[in-house]
């Protein structure tokens, strides 16, 4: 009996290995994880690599390379010891008590633009929104396979996202991230609709979510569940759901969801996924409707787990473009209370009510 159990089991890896064939992505060009030696993922109840656990992907490595690193993927050990220092240092000099002289004239300096280093969004002025105490990006450098990385983008070799074609739509480059300066259109602060998706607590500032998953300002965990028909990804910024659907077909009945339509199936221990069909109003690297990401996912290590992505849109790109990193396991996740306390949506649209106002004013008079 057992070994017609495990003969069934097999079959049926062996099923899926040729479903994963038929279906044939062209992750040819993909980055390939590097396993590290001598470890083997645990096994989950179908006998597939387990996925799950609770990861994040919080670095200071950012998505698109420097100009100043040219083509070079891999930072110097220099290069490392000196950006890994100066974000040690930028804790320390933050984390320190506040001066005296900043605590018996905090009633004038508030009423300042804040020009300090603690911007951790890299905004300054009245865009700054977040300080140190509020955010959680990351200190170290991405590391793939023990690689410190000078970006999560490996191809093109000069490790960005190519320029967008003269004929794609016309469009936002991304959804802005929480702390950013928004790039302003028309009509954005007349309704509640016009805002960000993320201001209104409906997706993830930046592309937490994805496809491609990134990381933001703070609260970078995933937290990965997975059967046989569907590997869910819980993303905590701002409480989202991915639903990955094992062996499907993609949807036919026009129906666009949030982070698009995403199936998957095994290629031996790594999971991949191919997602289209995204919502119009979800905003993800600039992508037009003809967008489709695929993403490799294979645990590497029992703290690591390897992830690599793709994305193409001939009608925005003349070339695909895409890259790797590794998530790091960790302990929990911290919910975003999205709804509590934004007072910043509700003064927006009281700002700019209050800007028609002073306009109205100001044509009447001219007028008298």
């Amino acid at each position: 009996m057992k070994f017609a159990v495990t003969l069934v089991s097999a079959l049926a890896l062996a099923a899926a290995a040729s479903m994963a064939a038929a279906q044939n992505p062209s992750t040819a060009d993909m980055p390939k994880a590097k396993v590290k030696a001598g470890y083997k993922a645990p096994r989950a109840a179908d006998g597939h690599a387990e996925l799950e656990g609770i990861w994040s992907n919080a670095t200071t490595t950012p998505l698109a390379r420097p100009a100043n690193y040219g083509d070079r993927l891999v930072m110097t050990a220099q290069e490392l010891s000196t950006t890994e220092k100066a974000t040690q240092d930028r804790n320390a000099r933050q984390n320190k008590n506040t001066d005296t002289k900043t605590i018996e004239t905090w009633k004038t300096e508030a009423l300042k633009p804040d020009t300090t280093d603690e911007c951790r969004s890299g905004s300054r002025g009245a865009a700054c929104g977040y300080n140190a105490g509020w955010t959680d990006p990351g200190d170290l450098v991405m590391r793939v396979g023990g690689e410190p990385r000078t970006s999560m983008i490996t191809f093109p070799a000069n490790g960005r996202v190519p320029p967008r074609l003269a004929t794609a739509p016309r469009g936002f480059v991304v959804e802005a991230g929480e702390g950013s300066a928004e790039r302003g259109r028309a009509g954005q602060n007349d309704n509640p609709e016009g805002r960000s998706l993320g201001e209104r607590c409906i997706m993830s500032f930046g592309v937490s979510s994805g496809p491609v998953m990134t990381p933001q300002l703070y609260n970078n965990t995933y937290k990965f569940v997975q059967t046989k028909d569907t590997v869910a990804i819980w993303v905590e910024m701002v409480h989202d759901m991915r639903l990955v659907r094992i062996n499907a077909k993609h949807r036919t009945d026009g129906v666009k969801p949030w982070m698009g339509d995403s199936i998957g199936w095994w290629d031996g221990d790594t999971l991949v996924v191919e997602t289209i069909g995204f919502n119009p109003k979800q905003n993800l690297r600039g992508g037009d409707e003809n967008m489709k990401t695929t993403e490799r996912f294979t645990r590497v290590a029992p703290d690591r787990l390897h992830y690599a992505f793709k994305v193409e849109d001939p009608t925005v790109w003349g070339q695909p473009w895409g890259g790797e990193y590794e998530f790091a396991a960790t302990n929990g996740i911290y919910e975003y209370a999205c709804h509590e306390g934004n007072y910043g949506l509700e003064g927006i649209l009281a700002g700019a009510r209050d800007e028609e106002r002073q306009a109205a004013a100001k044509s009447n008079q001219a007028s008298r």
